[in-house]
C-alpha cells in the first residue's frame, strides 16, 4: 500500500494546550513535516540524516560546553556503559544532570539540545508531559511519590561530533528519548515513551489539557469503527492490562502480532490506523520520522495489526497494540480510572540503534581510527 507521507495531522488537541517550561521558545524544535515540505529531503535520504545527526551533535556540544566539570563528570558517560539501556519511564533517582541543577543560560542549552531530535510538536507534548508532575504535586499534597518537574535528566553516551558513534537520553517520571547516532551518518531514536498523569486534567487551572488527547481518540476511533466479526477478532482480553507488556525491557518481545490485520481493514479503518501510526512516528524530527515509516512501508503496511483489550467506552480501562515486522506500539489507559496514559513506540531491530550500529561496526573495523568508546572531553 503506496501512501504520501509527507502529510498534515490533526493535532489542534494538542498544540491548544501545550505549555512549554521555564518560558522556552517553540522554534527551537523542528516543525512538523507539513509545514515546511520541501526544505529537507523528506525521504530519509544520506544527506538528510547526516543533517539531522551534525544537528544533534553540534545542540550537544554547545550544551557540553557549558556545563562545569562537576556537571560534565555526572552528565557524560562512555559510549559502552550499560548506562546507556538503564531506561525507565517512573519517577526514581537517576544518572545524568537534571533541569535543576542547570543554571538559565545551561537550561537554555538544554531545551535547544532536547528540540534538536523531536518535532515542534513532540518537543511541546514532551515539554506538557514534564509540567504535568507539577499538577500532580498539587492534586496529591504530598502523597505517594516526590513530585518534581525539573526532576529529568540528561545524559550523553560517547562523544557527539560530526564523524562520531554516540548517544544521548532525556528522562525522567513519563518521558524517556533515547537517541543513537552512528559515525554521524544515521540516527534512531528507540525506545520512545510518552506518557501523562492525569491523562486529561480534570481540576484547577490547567483543566482540560490532554496532552495525549490523539494518541487516546483515534485509538478509540478504530476500534469503534469494526464491525461485530472485527471486533472479535480484535480484542484479545476482555480486560486491559494493567501496564504496557514490554515494561522497561532492553528488547521489546510482546510475541507475534494479534488482531485485525491493516490488510483486513476496510478503506476508511486503514486510514484511521496509519495516521495514527504517523501521529507516534512524528513525534521526532521529520528525517528519523520518515525513516521509520519508509522501513514500516517497505516490510509492507499490509502485515501490521491492531489489537485492543478492555472496554471501549470513555472511562473505562483499556489497552491497544499496533505492532508490524519493524515496530511495536503499546498504549495503556487504565490506572487512576483510567485517567493515566502510557505510550512507547518500539524498533524491533533498532532500540539502543542496534542495527545501524551493526552496520557502522561492519564498514568500520577497529583499529581504523573510528572508536567511539570515550565519555565527552575525554
Amino acid at each position: 500500500m503506496k501512501r504520501a507521507t509527507w502529510k498534515a495531522i490533526t493535532l489542534a488537541a494538542i498544540t491548544a494546550t501545550s505549555l512549554p517550561l521555564w518560558n522556552c521558545s517553540r522554534a527551537l524544535a523542528h516543525d512538523d513535516p507539513a509545514e515546511h515540505a520541501g526544505m529537507i529531503n523528506p525521504h530519509g535520504s544520506d544527506a538528510a540524516m547526516e543533517h539531522a545527526a551534525r544537528q544533534m551533535a553540534d545542540a550537544a556540544q554547545n550544551f557540553w560546553k557549558s556545563l562545569t566539570p562537576e556537571l560534565q563528570s555526572k552528565a557524560g558517560f562512555s559510549f559502552e556503559d550499560q548506562e546507556r539501556y538503564n531506561w525507565h519511564f517512573i519517577p526514581r533517582t537517576r544518572k545524568g544532570i537534571t533541569w535543576n541543577d542547570m543554571d538559565s543560560t545551561q537550561r537554555a542549552l538544554a531545551h535547544a539540545f532536547l528540540a534538536s531530535g523531536l518535532s515542534q510538536r513532540g518537543y511541546m507534548q514532551a515539554q506538557t508531559i514534564m509540567s504535568l508532575d507539577q499538577v500532580l504535586k498539587e492534586m496529591e499534597k504530598g502523597r505517594g511519590p516526590r513530585r518534581d518537574p525539573g526532576n529529568y535528566a540528561f545524559s550523553i553516551f560517547g562523544t557527539p561530533g560530526p564523524d562520531s558513534t554516540w548517544g544521548w537520553r532525556v528522562e525522567g517520571h513519563h518521558l524517556s528519548l533515547n537517541f543513537t547516532i552512528a559515525h554521524g551518518k544515521a540516527a534512531v531514536a528507540g525506545p520512545v515513551f510518552f506518557g501523562s498523569n492525569p491523562a486529561e486534567v480534570k481540576q484547577g487551572p490547567r483543566k482540560g489539557l490532554f496532552v495525549l488527547d490523539t494518541e487516546e481518540t483515534l485509538g478509540r476511533a478504530i476500534i469503534k469503527s469494526f464491525d461485530e466479526s472485527q471486533r472479535k477478532q480484535a480484542i484479545i482480553e476482555v480486560k486491559a492490562p494493567s501496564e504496557i507488556i514490554t515494561g522497561n525491557s532492553r528488547k521489546a518481545n510482546p510475541g507475534p502480532p494479534v488482531g485485525v490485520a491493516v490488510a483486513d481493514m476496510k478503506p476508511d479503518q486503514k486510514k484511521l490506523l496509519m495516521d495514527l501510526v504517523e501521529h507516534y512516528a512524528y513525534r521526532l524530527r521529520p528525517e528519523l520520522a520518515e525513516s521509520d515509516l519508509q522501513r514500516i512501508e517497505k516490510a509492507g503496511w499490509e502485515k501490521i495489526k491492531f489489537a485492543w483489550a478492555g472496554g471501549i467506552e470513555p472511562g473505562e480501562g483499556h489497552y491497544y497494540r499496533i505492532h508490524g515486522p519493524t515496530f511495536l506500539i503499546e498504549f495503556d489507559d487504565t490506572q487512576d480510572h483510567a485517567n493515566h496514559i502510557h505510550t512507547v513506540w518500539r524498533d524491533a531491530a533498532n532500540d539502543f540503534g542496534e542495527d545501524i550500529l551493526r552496520e557502522h561496526y561492519d564498514a568500520h573495523q577497529p583499529g581504523d581510527g573510528h572508536g567511539h568508546d570515550a565519555a565527552p572531553g575525554q
